[in-house]
């Protein structure tokens, strides 16, 4: 764990190496190769995680960062900021996912990589969720759709040499392929990120900067924002963003929480509008 950070491998990567490592060394232990497992030793302690405090972007700047992206890939920025779905969800979202009727996107599976190679699985932590389709996101879905037409992908199920799954994609490239993450974050993403002011354009030649804190995962903290200031509790927000544990979630967003004086001046103030 030491050598893993002198060499920059820090916060929650590191924990999840030593969580994997433990998990490792726990069923070597049980398999009777190890006597005892090192990491339950008391000398040894897990990395610790640094918690930074999300600061969700405004209306603003999901709006023109929206405006920046490719036309084919806008709807994408109203799937993270009004659906709060990650960015292998948008990926992989289909067309049998989407339930205009009763307004519900089900989130069932994620395009992402094995052995380098795409697949289609199950959402992280195979935690299956429906999430409310705002009227909004339902209408650009549709126009996207008539503009740039499902396609069918075939990838392998959870793994490289998985079995084969056909499924209609929302998303596709503008050959007709699965849309690649890479290429989105770099050709689209990052470009739009600075067409909307949030980095600046990189010189002739030159990449582009980086900034985490700005990746897609940024509309999800949006998204979020805007449920926990409308008054939405933890639970269901936990529930829309697919955590297994609303705890997570609180430490996460408690701090974007209005306060109960804030939260009762709102309600009287609206109760007044209305008079």
């Amino acid at each position: 764990m030491r050598q893993l950070q002198e060499n920059g491998i820090r916060g929650s990567y590191a924990r999840t190496i030593y969580s994997n490592v433990r998990a490792a060394l726990s069923a070597a232990v049980d398999d009777g190769h190890l006597p005892r497992n090192p990491c339950a030793a008391r000398s040894v302690r897990p990395p610790t995680v640094d918690t930074k405090r999300v600061v969700p972007w405004t209306a603003e700047r999901v709006f023109a960062v929206r405006a920046s992206m490719p036309e084919r890939f806008q709807t994408m920025v109203d799937l993270g900021a009004g659906c709060g779905l990650r960015q292998g969800e948008i990926l992989g979202v289909a067309v049998d996912a989407i339930d205009f009727e009763s307004s519900t996107l089900h989130v069932v599976q994620q395009l992402k990589l094995s052995r380098s190679k795409a697949v289609f699985a199950p959402p992280k932590g195979g935690k299956f969720r429906d999430v409310p389709l705002p009227g909004p996101v339902a209408d650009a879905l549709r126009a996207h759709m008539q503009e740039f037409p499902p396609v069918e992908i075939t990838l392998p199920w959870k793994v490289a040499d998985g079995p084969p799954v056909t499924k209609r994609l929302i998303f596709t490239g503008p050959r007709g392929g699965h849309v690649w993450r890479t290429s989105l974050n770099e050709e689209a993403w990052k470009r739009a990120l600075a067409g909307a002011g949030v980095i600046p354009f990189p010189e002739r030649g030159q990449p582009y900067v980086e900034s985490r804190g700005n990746g897609m995962h940024a509309l999800r903290h949006f998204y979020a924002s805007v449920l926990l200031d409308a008054g939405e509790n933890i639970k269901a927000l936990a529930e829309y963003l697919g955590h297994s544990d609303p705890g997570l979630t609180l430490r996460v967003y408690a701090h974007l929480m209005p306060s109960s004086q804030e939260r009762t001046r709102k309600t009287v103030t609206a109760i007044y509008a209305g008079h």
